[in-house]
């Protein structure tokens, strides 16, 4: 009995398998059937899926990158970045410079330090042989790899910077000069005059990191260049500190906080913030970090998402508005013994099939277009292949997508009842409020939403490289002194000025472009102790930064230790350092800090921008002779005589003859100052493109709407037509309702896009204001293109002869 039993349960369940695989194959062959019989209909669901799925693929591909900065790491939960955080000016803030000093102390007085480690990016003159490139390293401790733990191509990443004689390269940079031989016991000669000797090559670092370098070199090599201080006050390096397992963080920060209080007289106050968290929630806010990065990842998470739903809304409003041709389908079936529930999943499978489709055509397209997307993102995105979690994201991809864009449809038709579709008493819903309406207005918003928003990125983009700069960047560029250059500046200076290539010349210590130096603790005759707190950012020449740069002088001269030797001590301010010192007569007073050199004011210019120009307010500025530091960039002003490739070309024959072991290497002020935008560009194009790509989809929705509009009214169109209509009243008649909806999205959509902006614009302090017209003309746009889309179906509607529609009447 028992075997019999089994024996029958066994063909029971053999029964339900083959019975449930005939139900399954039965629903694909009527989908196929049914997308095979509507070839348009099918084509455009197809094609709207596949925008929207091959848009929505590539955002997220961008997103996983972003989620994923310096995630990498085998002790990412263990790894903090040491910051600073102090008072200046009234207003708190907090920076990830540290000094030099910090590291060592970290591990000597802190158990909770497992591995403390500094790392400090410079760019040397890399040579092997007859190869010679300029590349970005980084000194650092042989601490920073274990800490890391990167990936090791060739070599052992233990004690490979110990000695002072040692450098780790890159994957990327070793095959630069080796090929593909083995570079572990190399030479490599950096800065023209010091060997190194290759101790291990690393995997090449993920892209998304904030430590960037082709090669790291020892710090005990800082040590033997002399370029290594104990000094507290000196913010200059970056401390990774790696703390031990079961370390509380909390804890951890309250014990570090006085560190650099406890050795010096700094106010400064101390904290340690995860790696995995400061590119997403890096934003210094009145000195507490938060929200950075993630907001524009948010943000494009949203529009992915958005621009998803718009095309399931049109399978949605497609499947929705044919209701009539399936009713029919769905009474013979219901009459046949089938149920509710079995119509669903034969209706959501139809759905899944169209999915698929559409997802194997976008990752087609998003292969073919990814290269011109990373370009845009600046990144190296890839479609992993070969892995498997890949392919299982993209099968519930896929499966999502076609519930999404299946189930109100198949719920909607599978609710048909027989009696009134197979006695023809079914009836269309022509409510003032439908579901299909809702959708077509949520698509156009969402639409009209990004419009908005491009233009308004656009403007503010605009309105930033509109601002007067306080400076000429025409024909100016500049050059980092390397090799011998410094030693030769007087030679190559004359040699210059002699040749007609350049109106003039100038050493500094960083570029015009960028902000490299600042410092507090200066005082002045009338200063308070308050006053110590004002930080002042630090730039330094030798003589006619004024002419070179093209700065206004407001009173005084400018620095020039050649006619004034006494100017090594000479200071220019800019208007916002003589507002905030409170300086009536600046020229000829005396500024000093302790253990320096008392500072001298010899001029005033004009505010400029140092930093960004998103940025309202302009910090105060010392513009210090040489007592201040050592210079490290030449600036010259292209002659408007010559041509400016007559101009680099003399440029770089008198620099090859004074320091031959360098090529030179210069860069355009301009270049440099519009980087400052590429962000800012990089989303105004982003939004710009998904603005174009979702009212592409919400215009194949309307086109199928208007064509089976105009299909269902055949008849009306034709009594219409006979009993006077013009076709101008037909096509007012067929359109009207679609504009209506249009400007309904119109309503919803500005509100929105305007405390979107007003958030977004928050964001810089020197912003343009939103004007009404942006909205006008973003929804006078929305009309014109709907239209455009709706026309040719009315027009051909309204075209077509009455006598052929009225025939079977």
């Amino acid at each position: 009995m028992v075997q019999s039993q089994q024996s029958f349960d066994s063909a029971k369940t053999q029964r339900v398998k083959a019975n449930t695989w005939f139900m399954l194959r039965n629903y694909l062959k009527i989908a196929w059937r049914n997308i095979r019989r509507n070839k348009s209909y099918a084509a455009i669901n197809i094609l709207g899926l596949t925008i929207g799925m091959a848009s929505a693929i590539l955002i997220f591909l961008w997103i996983d990158s972003e989620l994923n900065y310096d995630r990498f790491y085998a002790k990412s939960d263990r790894i903090y970045i040491m910051f600073n955080r102090d008072k200046f000016d009234g207003q708190v803030r907090s920076w990830n410079s540290t000094p030099k000093i910090m590291a060592p102390t970290l591990e000597h007085d802190y158990p909770e330090v497992e591995a403390a480690s500094r790392f400090n990016n410079i760019t040397f003159l890399a040579t092997v042989g007859e190869k010679k490139i300029n590349s970005r390293g980084a000194f650092t401790d042989n601490s920073f790899l274990s800490t890391m733990d990167y990936p090791v191509a060739e070599g052992q990443a233990a004690g490979a910077l110990v000695r002072n004689d040692q450098i780790v390269l890159t994957e990327k940079m070793a095959r630069k000069f080796f090929g593909n031989g083995t570079a572990v016991g190399k030479t490599i000669l950096i800065d023209s005059n010091a060997n190194f000797t290759v101790s291990a090559v690393l995997k090449d670092i993920p892209e998304n990191s904030v430590f960037s370098f082709d090669y790291l070199l020892p710090w005990s090599f800082m040590d033997k260049l002399g370029w290594n201080d104990q000094f507290w006050g000196n913010n200059s390096v970056r401390t990774v500190a790696l703390l031990k397992s079961g370390t509380n963080p909390v804890a951890f920060n309250e014990k570090v906080k006085n560190i650099t209080r406890k050795h010096s007289d700094e106010t400064t106050e101390v904290f340690a913030y995860p790696l995995s968290r400061l590119h997403l929630y890096g934003k210094d806010v009145n000195g507490q970090l938060t929200d950075g990065q993630i907001v524009t990842v948010r943000l494009f998470g949203l529009i992915g998402v958005f621009i998803l739903l718009i095309a399931c809304i049109n399978f949605m409003n497609l499947s929705t508005a044919r209701s009539e041709k399936r009713a029919r389908e769905v009474g013979v079936r219901k009459v046949a013994g089938a149920n509710r529930s079995s119509l669903i999943l034969q209706f959501i499978g139809e759905s899944v099939l169209l999915s698929g489709l559409a997802f194997l055509l976008a990752i087609l397209i998003v292969q073919v277009s990814l290269g011109r997307f990373n370009e845009l993102v600046g990144k190296t995105l890839v479609l992993q292949y070969g892995n498997p979690w890949y392919w299982l994201a993209g099968l519930l991809f896929v499966l999502f997508t076609g519930l999404l864009a299946g189930s109100y449809p198949a719920f909607y038709l599978s609710s048909f009842t027989p009696t009134s579709v197979l006695k023809g008493r079914f009836k269309k819903v022509n409510a003032l409020v439908t579901p299909r309406k809702i959708m077509v207005v949520t698509q156009f918003s969402f639409a009209i939403v990004l419009i908005v928003c491009t233009v308004i990125v656009k403007q503010q983009i605009q309105f930033a490289q509109d601002r007067d700069t306080g400076y000429n960047r025409n024909k100016l560029i500049y050059v980092f002194t390397q090799g011998d250059a410094d030693k030769h500046y007087l030679s190559i200076k004359n040699d210059l000025l002699k040749s007609g290539a350049i109106e003039s010349i100038t050493r500094s210590a960083n570029p015009i472009t960028q902000r490299w130096s600042d410092g507090w603790g200066y005082m002045w005759d009338g200063s308070t102790e308050s006053d110590k707190k004002i930080d002042f950012v630090r730039l330094g020449s030798d003589a006619d930064m004024v002419k070179t740069i093209g700065l206004t002088l407001k009173s005084g001269r400018d620095i020039d230790i050649f006619n004034y030797p006494g100017d090594t001590t000479a200071v220019v301010l800019n208007e916002t350092a003589v507002k905030l010192m409170r300086l009536k007569d600046p020229i000829g007073q005396n500024i000093h800090r302790e253990g320096e050199s008392p500072l001298h004011i010899v001029g005033v210019v004009k505010d400029f921008i140092l930093e960004s120009p998103f940025e309202q307010k302009i910090n105060p500025m010392l513009i210090v002779g040489p007592s201040g530091g050592f210079f490290q960039v030449i600036h010259m002003k292209l002659s408007s005589a010559n041509g400016t490739k007559e101009s680099l070309s003399k440029i770089e024959k008198i620099f090859q003859q004074y320091n031959p072991q360098y090529p030179l290497e210069y860069a355009f002020a301009d270049d440099s100052y519009a980087r400052k935008f590429k962000s800012e560009q990089r989303t105004g194009v982003l939004a710009g493109l998904f603005a174009g790509l979702s009212i592409f989809i919400s215009c194949l929705g309307l086109f199928g709407l208007a064509t089976y509009m105009a299909e269902s009214r055949v008849k009306e169109i034709g009594v219409r037509k006979v009993m006077g209509a013009s076709v101008l009243n037909i096509t007012a008649l067929l359109s009207g309702d679609f504009i209506k909806l249009v400007t309904i999205s119109i309503l919803v959509a500005s509100p929105l896009a305007f405390w979107l902006m007003t958030r977004w614009l928050e964001n810089y302090s020197y912003h343009k204001q939103i004007e009404w017209w942006v909205f006008v003309a973003a929804g006078l746009l929305s009309v014109i293109i709907a239209l455009a889309t709706i026309s040719y179906q009315a027009i051909r509607a309204a075209l077509a002869n009455p006598v052929q529609s009225l025939r079977s009447e």
